[in-house]
């Protein structure tokens, strides 16, 4: 093709090669489209036929002119994270591209979180960290994508906030962000049952405008991929088993010094200074902790990653990167926060040793549970 094909549906460049990337059609639904003179990606299609918003990623450059194009706009932004990977999926300097648009902080897959944490202590730490990060949102939600019933209270919420002005929904990729939208069209007054790409001109950013009554937008954005998250170096088993699906049961252990947490192959923690002390681990359920000795770990684990330690799985990833450490003295009540794999809380003061796979990044904060 010399010439670049274009889908009708959102102006992005017609490509068959990457699945993830704008403008993805299959090689025989090109070629039906050709026959009949109606081109559109993947997501216009998924969206025309089966009022199913696909989240697509985007290169860094593109993101960053999309957020400065906001900047310039008049709107409520909707800045959708997952609660699970609170860091992992914060935008950076958000804050700077907004402009004096209000935020809306809405923390996704509440429902992974152990049900004794109280929604207003949730909702009290979200705050605190989204400040720490430059952010003052107007508001802060905590809701379940996958519960219709919320989306109705989310619409309330940016009724309340958006002040007859255009809504533009931001966040990473991977924190649910397509499910909120489907959620919400599913929810407003039956809009599914005449949902068509013409309804949702999109723009060569591939944006999709869903209309609100009043002849304002609700605008649903491409994701930006974080590439210090854990999911960048997974296969799709591996990404089932760490990824939760349902309530997280936490796990303790008692360490005394010396001592070591795996988290399957993909992250180690070595206790190396302090008395005896707690150690409470917040991740998949499917995800297997082992307890060894930290002297010897490191043969451990050349012995036993991709077999006792997974994921990583060897016929998902042939070439997983080397651990990167990180010291750390922390004080009582801290988690240790993997990037997109969960965190270790820790009740006494102590100095640890956090290992993870080169990128992926390792930060502490205070205890969220």
């Amino acid at each position: 093709m010399n010439e670049e094909l274009k889908c009708i549906g959102c102006g992005a460049t017609i490509q068959t090669t990457d699945k993830e990337k704008l403008g993805y059609t299959p090689k025989s639904a090109l070629e039906k489209g050709l026959e009949v003179g109606e081109v559109y990606c993947q997501r216009c299609f998924r969206l025309r036929h089966y009022n199913d918003i696909q989240d697509i990623s985007l290169t860094d450059d593109d993101f960053l002119r999309l957020l400065n194009s906001i900047a310039e706009k008049d709107a409520l932004i909707v800045n959708v994270i997952d609660i699970f990977d609170f860091n992992g999926s914060l935008i950076p300097g958000l804050h700077r591209f907004v402009g004096n648009n209000p935020v809306l902080l809405v923390g996704n897959k509440v429902d992974i979180l152990p049900k004794s944490l109280k929604r207003g202590k949730l909702t009290q730490w979200l705050r605190e960290r989204a400040h720490e990060a430059g952010l003052r949102p107007v508001d802060v939600v905590l809701l379940s994508g996958k519960k219709i019933s919320e989306m109705a209270s989310l619409m309330e919420m940016i009724e309340k906030h958006r002040h007859g002005k255009d809504v533009y929904v931001v966040g990473v990729t991977n924190v649910g962000k397509s499910t909120i939208i489907n959620g919400i069209i599913k929810a407003t007054a039956g809009l599914q049952e005449v949902i068509t790409t013409s309804q949702f001109p999109g723009t060569t950013l591939d944006k999709i405008e869903i209309p609100l009554d009043d002849g304002h937008f609700l605008i649903d954005t491409p994701g930006i991929i974080h590439q210090h998250q854990m999911a960048h170096y997974l296969g799709k088993k591996d990404l089932k088993i760490t990824s939760p699906s349902k309530e997280i049961k936490p796990k303790t252990y008692q360490l005394n010094e010396g001592q070591t947490l795996f988290l399957g192959g993909l992250a180690r923690m070595d206790y190396l200074q302090g008395e005896k002390n707690s150690f409470t681990v917040y991740v998949s359920n499917e995800l297997d902790v082992h307890r060894t000795k930290a002297q010897g770990a490191d043969d451990f684990y050349q012995k036993h990653v991709g077999g006792l330690l997974v994921p990583p799985q060897k016929e998902e990833i042939p070439e997983f990167p080397e651990f990167t450490r990180r010291e750390f003295s922390v004080d009582k009540n801290t988690d240790i926060v993997f990037s997109g794999l969960g965190w270790i809380s820790v009740r006494e003061k102590a100095v640890i040793a956090a290992y993870a796979p080169k990128g992926v990044e390792v930060v502490i904060r205070k205890a969220l549970i």
